[in-house]
């Protein structure tokens, strides 16, 4: 007889094979990492032998479930802002917070809590997107656990990058050290189409497709996200992405909520597996992804938890039957998404959509041993009827529950066996969950009554572009640099002219930024006023850097639409002081040798401080920014300015050194 390391026995073996053989009662064997044999419990028992023998009391033997998409670190983040809309959620309480506190040790944390609960909920792979995911790697690793761990790259600065750049190059360097690891398979995160440029999803696909490794992004989410692409691009989201040449490498599409068929279609051709959020889809209230015709047409598709913070939980059994009972719902059809079909999604199928197939997902000799015991003698699964096999999957999508999983064994390895972790230690890790939780409770209360806050709370906040590269230089002649603009040099995109009144808001804590009330009227070409549109604009650092000749690189800023009368913002905000600019605008947007920028040809009324040419361009890279401050720099020459006047403040900081001065 054979020799092996473990021989599971007594079992109710749900193989999750291609034909879906269940054998009861039957045995699995395991020599190593891996799964040697499967089968009847009588050939087995006949053919291998071991010193180790489970008997797993005829609980259903299965593969582990695969969390096809979330960021575990967010376990840290559970139940801070629930009920919101997703813009206060996301601006008022997660953005703030996430810079304020995510780091190494807080993502390790939030990872192991993670971890414990994906060992108690049957999840033996994960599929992450975060930051510092080496760290998240590094506590999953210790953990036991199998997982794919995609660093995140987005265009604005994160937790972890203060420029794309650095994200690039980091996300590299972590493929590079933890490819080929038994059990973590590194991977890229561009985050999603909303957040990145071009030049993202080109590197990211780059990357991904140089280590053969997967690419993980968020993809038609919302439907707003979608209105936004077909109106800026004039195309749904899955070809705006192909056509960022994402589908070179093995993409991991999460949500997929608001897709059409022809996208489907473009899914399946590519080979790209979908993770199927369904928790997270309703609690955020983005849709219902119509999964059963994704299935129909071929596509791959996992099931996943998103993030603890908006689902709130990693539990994957809850999130098998509402998936289930989501696509029944939906299309009114009672057949759809049956209990079979559900599992595969959670095991077999999911190892296809995540590119893992040929490591997990099922019970096949030769994969690896990622393998759970579910009881399904309790009373809330009682009675079992045995005239049709196919029960059993019906009795773990819709009357299992997650503390029903007694045991787990990843690569070879037991993480749980009789309901006790072995790898980590609850007790502590909830303890030092609760020291993060008062320390952020601490930051949110004092933030509370913020300016961002009030400003987020009013509704329809976005935060613009991360970077302004901008220059100004005082002229005496603003007709002289129009003419320049006829330049052969220059192409005119379009023009616009304004009459503006800003009101700026000062606060006591400096620290909570400059909020600045702006009214434009738009001026036709008779000198008539033909619209007004108000805006609110929260300033926080204005000068990031310098470069040639007073170029300065600014900070982002959180716009929001001004609906409300001067005199109900005033009341509103509070501010501690207030200055009041008038100015004329001239706006051009420009191209100048190839490179977009706007020309404002400013003239200040009150107080009154004459002329100004200021050059201004947007950006995501620091790289791109030092390319358009020497670009400014010869623009301003070019138009006949002279560098040698060159203010190195924005407006408000010049008309307030004058007032001081006065």
């Amino acid at each position: 007889m054979k020799q092996a390391d473990w021989i599971f026995h007594n079992a109710i073996v749900l193989t999750m094979d291609k034909d879906f053989n269940i054998y009861d009662p039957g045995a699995v064997v395991v020599e190593g990492d891996s799964i040697v044999a499967v089968g009847h419990e009588e050939k087995i028992l006949k053919e291998f032998q071991s010193d180790d023998l489970v008997d797993c009391k005829q609980k259903i033997l299965m593969p582990g479930l695969i969390n096809a998409h979330t960021h575990v670190p967010m376990t840290l983040l559970r139940g801070l802002a629930d009920d919101l809309r997703l813009d206060v959620w996301l601006m008022g309480y997660m953005m703030p917070v996430e810079r304020e506190f995510v780091s190494p040790e807080f993502v390790r944390l939030g990872t192991k809590l993670a971890c414990a609960e994906c060992i108690r909920s049957g999840v033996t792979t994960f599929v992450d997107m975060y930051y510092y995911e080496s760290d998240v790697a590094k506590a999953t690793a210790e953990a036991g656990l199998r997982a794919i761990c995609s660093q995140s790259v987005l265009k604005f600065p994160s937790p972890d990058a203060t420029y794309y750049e650095e994200a690039l190059a980091d996300a590299e360097e972590f493929i590079k050290t933890w490819k080929d690891h038994p059990l973590i398979v590194p991977s890229i995160a561009p985050h999603a189409p909303y957040t990145c440029t071009d030049e993202i999803y080109r590197a990211s696909t780059e990357l991904a497709v140089k280590y053969d490794v997967p690419l993980h992004t968020h993809i038609a989410e919302t439907a707003g996200e979608v209105e936004d692409i077909r109106e800026e691009f004039g195309m749904p989201v899955v070809p705006y992405v192909r056509k960022r040449g994402i589908f070179d490498a093995k993409v991991i599409a999460a949500h997929c909520v608001h897709i059409d068929e022809g996208e489907m279609r473009e899914l399946k051709k590519h080979k790209a597996g979908v993770a199927h959020n369904p928790s997270s889809n309703l609690k955020l209230a983005s849709g219902f992804a119509n999964v059963t015709r994704m299935l129909e047409l071929g596509v791959n598709v996992g099931i996943g938890t998103d993030g603890p913070a908006s689902n709130n939980d990693l539990d994957m059994v809850e999130e098998m039957r509402l998936a289930s009972m989501i696509a029944k719902a939906s299309s009114g059809d009672p057949t759809a998404l049956p209990a079979r079909q559900t599992l595969a999604m959670a095991t077999s199928m999911g190892a296809k959509a995540v590119h893992m197939n040929h490591i997990t997902g099922s019970l096949v000799p030769g994969k690896r041993a990622d393998m759970i015991l579910i009881d399904i003698n309790k009373l809330h699964n009682s009675p079992k009827f045995e005239r049709d096999q196919e029960g059993l999957y019906a009795q773990v999508i819709y009357a299992s529950k997650s503390t029903d999983i007694s045991d787990m064994m990843v690569n070879g390895k037991w993480l749980m066996r009789d309901h006790v972790l072995l790898t980590l230690d609850e007790a502590q890790l909830m303890n030092e969950a609760q020291d993060y939780a008062k320390k952020i409770d601490a930051f949110l209360i004092e933030r509370e009554q913020s300016v961002l806050s009030k400003l987020v709370a009013i509704g329809g906040a976005m935060q613009e572009e991360s970077f302004e590269v901008q220059a100004k230089v005082r002229i005496t002649d603003p007709d002289k640099i129009i003419e320049a603009l006829d330049q052969d040099g220059v192409d005119i995109i379009y023009t616009r002219h304004y009459h503006e009144y800003d009101t700026y808001f000062y606060f006591d804590k400096k620290k909570q930024g400059l909020l600045r009330y702006r009214e434009d009227e738009f001026i036709g070409k008779k000198g008539e006023v033909t619209n007004v549109r108000g805006r609110l604009t929260l300033v926080g650092v204005t000068r990031e850097a310098s470069f040639e000749r007073d170029v300065m690189l600014s900070r982002s800023r959180y716009y929001a639409p001004a609906t409300h009368s001067l005199r109900f913002y005033r009341e509103y905000f509070e501010p501690a002081s207030e200055i009041d600019i008038e100015k004329d605008r001239k706006r051009f947007k420009i191209q100048y040798k190839g490179v977009d920028f706007y020309i404002n040809i400013d003239t200040l009324i009150n107080p009154d401080l004459g002329h100004f040419l200021e050059v201004k361009s947007r950006t995501w890279s620091r790289e791109d920014a030092e390319l358009k401050s020497s670009l400014i720099a010869e623009l301003i020459e070019y138009l006949g300015a002279s560098s040698d006047m060159a203010e190195t403040h924005d407006y408000i900081e010049i008309v307030k050194k004058y007032l001081k001065n006065k």
